[in-house]
């Protein structure tokens, strides 16, 4: 946008120019901004050369407005208000706000936290409308550097020039045919795990970060026998075989494979995953984003606590909120929160209507 004569404009003139305006005497209108009469008369000298209009003249009642000053009085009382807008702090209405709201997310964070992310946004703000978007490492971090995605929830690592707010701390589990050897033990020991075959979810590059990636630190890694795309599926290649699917324990509840599965913990080595959102920190401040992101700081307190939002203090209050943190690219740091205690012990058979 190319300007001629804004550029030469100071600012701060045009309090006392409406007030001169519309006040018409030079001691009203100083008094109306808080100036002194001295400084209010240099304002309205500085005003009428930058104008080349006298503004004010004098008559038998006293002062009164020119025609050039007429003309902006008329202008100024629509312009006004929208330079209060330009300038005010930012303020956001999600009740009448029509701006989408873009997510990125696996299949398992749309799964387990977008029923309670999507009541809860179409409550507060109905005529924003909700598009999730398939979360790939590739492309999701550069998408929300361009804007294009507000808010990215993820179980992994992020770059560190984006933002990130751990939310919960994931348990994983393995999920086998109810007829596998490993079916009767409590838990999956390192060993039996890496003597098993298994299917992977394809959540970056062919592997589960979370899980690959400390795999490696130790120097072991999975035989992985079937590579898929999402999570939901991956448990419904087990039955028949005596294949391994580790997946986040929030995701077995939706199994469509009754008395088929039994579910076991996995190795104390993989046991947990941090899920987090990221976000660019261009947002921090931006009321409408920290709108967002206390929507999904309340989905996930509700699929936690199994109360709907807004109800979590009925239950006995639990720790501070996460502090924002930066996430490196091979960070797994935690906010320090305690995390509840997994009430699955020992194994369990899977079947509908099972909750995690």
């Amino acid at each position: 946008m190319r300007t001629t004569h804004i550029g030469r404009v100071d600012l701060n003139l045009v309090p006392p120019l409406v007030a001169l305006l519309e006040e018409q005497h030079v001691s009203r209108a100083a008094e109306r901004v808080g100036l002194s009469q001295p400084a209010m008369s240099r304002a309205l000298q500085r005003l009428r050369r930058l104008l080349d209009d006298p503004l004010l003249i004098r008559d038998s009642t006293g002062y009164r407005l020119t025609a050039r000053a007429e003309t902006l009085r008329a202008q100024l009382s629509s312009l006004l208000p929208q330079l209060e807008t330009v300038f005010a702090p930012g303020r956001f209405d999600p009740h009448t706000t029509a701006q989408p709201v873009h997510v990125a997310a696996t299949d398992y964070g749309v799964q387990t936290f977008g029923p309670a992310i999507c009541r809860e946004l179409v409550r507060q703000s109905a005529a924003a409308p909700v598009r999730f978007h398939s979360w790939r490492h590739d492309g999701v971090a550069e998408q929300i550097r361009a804007s294009r995605i507000d808010l990215g929830l993820y179980g992994g690592y992020s770059t560190s020039d984006l933002h990130s707010e751990e939310l919960l701390v994931e348990r994983f589990v393995c999920v086998v045919a109810a007829d596998h050897p490993l079916a009767g033990q409590g838990a999956i020991t390192l060993a039996d795990y890496e003597r098993s075959r298994h299917v992977v979810v394809d959540v970056h590059d062919g592997i589960q970060p979370d899980i690959d990636l400390p795999l490696a630190e130790l120097g072991s890694a999975r035989q992985a026998a079937v590579t898929v795309p999402y999570h939901a599926v991956a448990a419904e290649l087990l039955p028949g075989t005596e294949l391994v699917a580790t997946l986040p324990s929030k995701s077995v509840n939706a199994f469509s494979a009754p008395d088929t599965l039994c579910v076991v913990r996995a190795p104390t080595e993989i046991a947990t995953m941090p899920y987090r959102m990221v976000w660019h920190p261009a947002f921090d401040d931006d009321a409408r984003h920290q709108w967002l992101r206390d929507v999904v700081r309340a989905a996930v307190r509700a699929v936690e606590t199994g109360l709907p939002p807004g109800h979590e203090a009925l239950r006995k209050p639990g720790p501070a909120r996460p502090t924002v943190e930066r996430v490196g690219t091979t960070s797994r740091e935690t906010n320090g929160e305690q995390v509840a205690g997994d009430p699955r012990e020992g194994h369990r058979r899977v079947g509908r209507g099972t909750h995690s």
